[in-house]
């Protein structure tokens, strides 16, 4: 018999706001949970949610307590070079894993419950599985078994989470700049499929590719219009 998934709800994680008015994620709610006995405490967070084209993608990493990188911050704070060496650092100081929903699978279901199956397989890369779970938003995903919480604003107020936004970003950012090899004009290399001027004007004039999510209505209305 499967063993039913236990939800916890834990004291609200703090930011740290500095005098400029700029927050960074703390370690409080791994502390707390470190205190009760967990010890592969896993922060997951997913991008891609909001482009028209590419596969949405989750992260799910493990830090060590003893060796956490500095500057660990929401990926969207960060800027790209500064991206870039947090993601080789955690992947050589902390436990790394990374999975993708299609945009088959987004348009079969929709992006939430796409963005939920990426979290899914990113925890189940993970080897040895997290006794713990920190995930951001305001949702369990369907069929997370693990012990979780759902942490609202997590990149801001969790360094595992934190973490994974990034580790997630970068994978999807790379992943974005080689299909724009494949697909030239709608300027993915820069704006990563979400809908800027330049994506849409190239929609219009290129057309859709097998990568566009056809259930977006940008690129709905475009195969459809009359």
């Amino acid at each position: 018999m499967a063993q039913a998934a236990l939800f916890f709800f834990l004291a609200p994680g703090k930011e740290t706001r500095f005098a400029n008015g700029m927050t960074t994620p703390d370690f409080e709610l791994e502390r707390a949970l470190l205190a009760r006995g967990y010890t592969r405490i896993a922060g997951v967070d997913e991008v891609g949610r909001g482009p028209l084209a590419g596969p949405v993608v989750a992260a799910a990493v493990v830090l060590n307590p003893q060796d956490i990188p500095d500057g660990l911050n929401d990926s969207k704070k960060l800027t790209a070079k500064r991206r870039v060496g947090l993601d080789e650092s955690l992947r050589n100081r902390a436990e790394v894993a990374v999975a993708e929903a299609t945009v088959a699978e987004i348009d079969e279901h929709n992006i939430l419950r796409a963005s939920h199956l990426a979290m899914v397989r990113a925890v189940a890369a993970l080897d040895p599985a997290p006794d713990f779970l920190l995930i951001d938003g305001n949702m369990i995903p369907r069929g997370m078994k693990l012990p979780s919480q759902a942490v609202v604003k997590g990149d801001a107020r969790s360094m595992s989470i934190a973490a994974a936004s990034i580790i997630a970003k970068i994978w999807r950012d790379q992943l974005m700049v080689d299909l724009a090899q494949q697909h030239p004009g709608y300027g993915w290399e820069a704006n990563a499929g979400y809908p800027t001027k330049q994506h849409r004007e190239a929609l219009r004039n290129l057309g859709v590719t097998p990568h566009h999510r056809r259930s977006f209505k940008p690129v709905h209305n475009i195969l459809y219009q009359e």
